[in-house]
């Protein structure tokens, strides 16, 4: 029986030379990407900026509208590429590039979590992952140095740039399956073909919609499709790994539903939340995301 962590951890991110927290503070933050920095909205900032406003010196800043579904726009001080810059990670690399949804393209605060799956996954190169709602595929490319990735979006533009994206890091032939699908349906018909994975990692949006107009509340169908990811591993998988972004949730009720679903296997289950860093000895902690993880060891 899995074990359970008594108390809630902390995955932080630290900064890298194409991507850093520089300050926060006031419900926004500053972050650098490559040569530009770029503003941002962020709730969680409560304190003051450690930074006086003069160098808070950006080519961007994105103004939310007064909806609560993200909508908003970028205000620019200075020129930014329309089509995006790359950036690095490890040996990934990707294009950044200013978008409607006031991300950039990919989420920083993951690269502890590539991290973690790389160290469950550690001398191997024969390995099944699974990535639900990949996204534009960083995470994806990280795994693929353990073997085979299978990547599903609904999206078919972020698909797009997840197969740019391992062009640009020289890994076109790695053997990733890129998907335009319905994570949820996608999964419950692996269940069916009895297929198995080492490894999930499932980033699940608050709402969303499949590529056939499939319906998706985080709060309704999350339950169903960690059942799904549990009968898709088995006592000699390594791990799954579920965050959880912009909803009113503990990261003890993701953790709940974990040690609920995968009773019965062997290992451990832990809970949580993701942070970064702000650049700097005294860097403060910016808390992004909540998260669930189990892993065999």
């Amino acid at each position: 029986m899995a074990r359970v962590a008594a108390s809630p951890i902390v995955m932080t991110g630290r900064g890298w030379s194409d991507y850093g927290l520089v300050d926060s503070g006031n419900g926004r933050k500053l972050e650098r990407y490559g040569d530009y920095r770029f503003i941002r909205p962020e709730p969680q900032a409560m304190w003051q900026p450690r930074l006086a406003t003069s160098e808070w010196d950006a080519h961007g800043e994105f103004i939310p509208g007064s909806d609560e579904d993200g909508g908003g726009r970028w205000h620019y001080q200075k020129r930014v590429p329309d089509d995006g810059w790359q950036l690095g990670w490890n040996e990934v690399r990707f294009t950044a590039q200013c978008t409607p949804f006031r991300h950039l393209g990919f989420f920083p605060d993951m690269a502890p979590v590539w991290d973690w799956m790389r160290e469950q996954l550690a001398g191997r190169e024969d390995t099944e992952t699974l990535n639900l709602f990949g996204y534009t595929g960083v995470g994806s490319l990280a795994l693929s140095r353990h073997g085979r990735v299978t990547h599903v979006d609904a999206s078919k533009k972020s698909v797009a740039q997840a197969r740019d994206n391992a062009g640009l890091s020289g890994m076109e032939d790695t053997p990733v399956r890129w998907l335009v699908d319905d994570a949820a349906k996608f999964a419950a018909r692996e269940v069916r073909r009895e297929r198995r994975y080492d490894g999930i990692i499932l980033d699940p949006p608050k709402f969303g919609r499949g590529p056939k107009n499939e319906t998706w509340r985080l709060e309704d169908d999350l339950p169903g499709l960690i059942g799904d990811c549990r009968r898709l591993l088995d006592g000699d998988s390594r791990f799954l790994f579920l965050t959880v972004y912009a909803v009113r949730m503990s990261a003890l009720s993701i953790g709940g539903l974990l040690t609920e679903a995968f009773a019965d296997l062997p290992g451990h289950i832990e809970c949580g939340e993701l942070a970064v860093q702000e650049d700097g000895p005294d860097g403060r902690l910016l808390p992004t995301a909540i998260f669930a993880r189990w892993r065999n060891d």
